[in-house]
């Protein structure tokens, strides 16, 4: 007879307790433990028993210089986006964590790598019936003929089909929706989420199988389940983007096999997802009339150079208190710089509403946009446009100063490859002038002030 007890746990970190508490000691959150309970079998290889033989050898400590490495060659997917984010191709024994919102097209993504793939591919469906999902394999289109769908949610039944198949790559779609028959809580709860990821991971290693599980968000934006649930794995990649706009983001939050910095973009029509090569093109606008409020900006999403429209609306405030409103862009930010302008250069933005937004519905965090962002605000409100041929790569600092940027040499080449003649940047990132000749002219400014000069004379 199973020996079943209750327990109660934090749902946003996973903290475990035997009594309801306000506050859980772990995180500092208020109010998120849940009751569950749990049953547990009388011998805790059952578990494991269920998919894999227990291994009889003894694994002894060993020393680190002793250890053997193997040169594991990765899996090249046909994305060029999905290899970029994860630092050169598919590790093999790997778990790849996808988070994002319903909708976005974390399972349309995976759905395309496993029809387009040659590798053997096992898709893993919860929430959907293997018709629904050949009706949209259909529409994206199937090449692969070695890919395998398999409706179910038990994580038992799962690994012993995966064991049997032996795929080269595994899909799980999501996360949310899988159960241990030695749990009795329900799905998506975190004892659930943490005893099926912890299996999977376990699988994963022993037969060298990578596998990506798709992960729910909750309505702040972080992926649904206990915090743990980030840390067992090896990749977590955000899946961004607005349903309104076409263009998706894929980012990098975490990669043990490759770096951080790499984003994947994306634009979404009705055959599925497609690669954005040059997403640089397609965020600019493409008129050629100059108008007021618009600016260039050079900057750097991960290790790949972009440039951004940044677009402003400064206008008398109607209702008395002056309004600020910003679209990809920090709100803080703004108000920082706005302050900034009006302490420093003595414009009066305090009475104006002021309206901002990132063209393409991407969010930007990188401070090199503080430059444009400065520039479309004052154009915006004296009613100058800006040249089109002129971009900016520029953080902001508060007493006016331009402060110098990462990579600028990165930009300057992305800025003159897209057609561009001018481009404002730090004095102090050359400090003696370019030491080679660029293929754009190369304007250096110290603070807003020569900006006004140089742009708004």
């Amino acid at each position: 007879m199973a020996k079943i007890r209750k327990a109660f746990f934090c749902s946003n970190c996973g903290y475990e307790s035997p009594k309801w508490q306000g506050k859980c000691p772990s995180c500092s959150e208020w109010n998120t433990f849940s009751e569950e309970i749990l049953e547990k079998p009388t011998k805790r290889d059952e578990k494991s028993a269920a998919w894999r033989e227990v291994s009889s050898s003894k694994h002894v400590p060993t020393e680190l210089v002793n250890v053997i490495t193997e040169d594991r060659k990765r899996i090249i997917t046909p994305d060029g986006e999905l290899n970029r984010v994860l630092g050169g191709g598919l590790v093999k024994g790997s778990l790849i964590l996808i988070g994002g919102q319903p909708g976005i097209g974390k399972s349309t993504l995976l759905l395309q790598f496993a029809t387009k793939t040659t590798q053997k591919v096992l898709y893993i469906s919860g929430e959907e019936s293997e018709e629904q999902i050949k009706m949209r394999a259909d529409r994206i289109g199937i090449h692969n003929k070695a890919s395998f769908i398999y409706a179910e949610t038990n994580i038992n039944t799962i690994l012993k089909a995966a064991k049997n198949l032996s795929p080269d790559v595994m899909i799980i779609d999501s996360i949310q929706t899988l159960v241990s028959p030695f749990l009795d809580s329900t799905p998506g709860s975190v004892s659930q989420v943490r005893e099926c990821t912890g299996e999977l991971q376990r699988f994963s290693k022993e037969t060298n199988i990578p596998i990506f599980v798709i992960g729910h968000i909750t309505k702040d934006g972080s992926i649904a389940g206990p915090k743990l649930l980030e840390h067992i794995v090896d990749v977590v990649l955000q899946f961004e983007g607005d349903r309104n706009y076409a263009y998706r983001i894929l980012r990098t939050l975490k990669n043990r096999f490759g770096s951080t910095d790499e984003i994947g973009i994306y634009a979404m029509d009705h055959t599925g997802l497609r690669e954005v090569e040059n997403p640089s093109e397609l965020l600019i606008s493409q008129t050629k009339e100059i108008l007021s409020g618009s600016a260039i900006a050079a900057s750097i999403e991960g290790l790949r150079p972009l440039m951004i429209e940044t677009q402003a609306l400064v206008s008398p405030a109607i209702y008395g208190t002056p309004q600020r409103s910003a679209t990809g862009f920090d709100l803080r930010r703004l108000s920082m710089l706005l302050a900034v302008l009006e302490k420093r250069c003595g414009l009066p933005f305090g009475q104006n509403d002021v309206f901002l937004n990132i063209a393409g519905g991407l969010k930007v965090v990188d401070p090199s946009i503080d430059l444009a962002i400065v520039a479309a605000l004052i154009s915006s409100l004296e009613d100058i446009g800006v040249n089109k041929n002129i971009c900016f790569a520029g953080e902001v600092g508060l007493s006016g100063e331009i402060r110098a940027v990462s990579r600028v040499d990165q930009r300057v080449q992305e800025a003159a490859r897209l057609g561009f003649e001018v481009i404002f940047v730090s004095k102090y990132n050359y400090k003696n002038g370019p030491q080679y000749d660029l293929p754009i002219e190369v304007k250096t400014i110290a603070k807003i002030d020569d900006l006004l000069q140089e742009v708004f004379a």
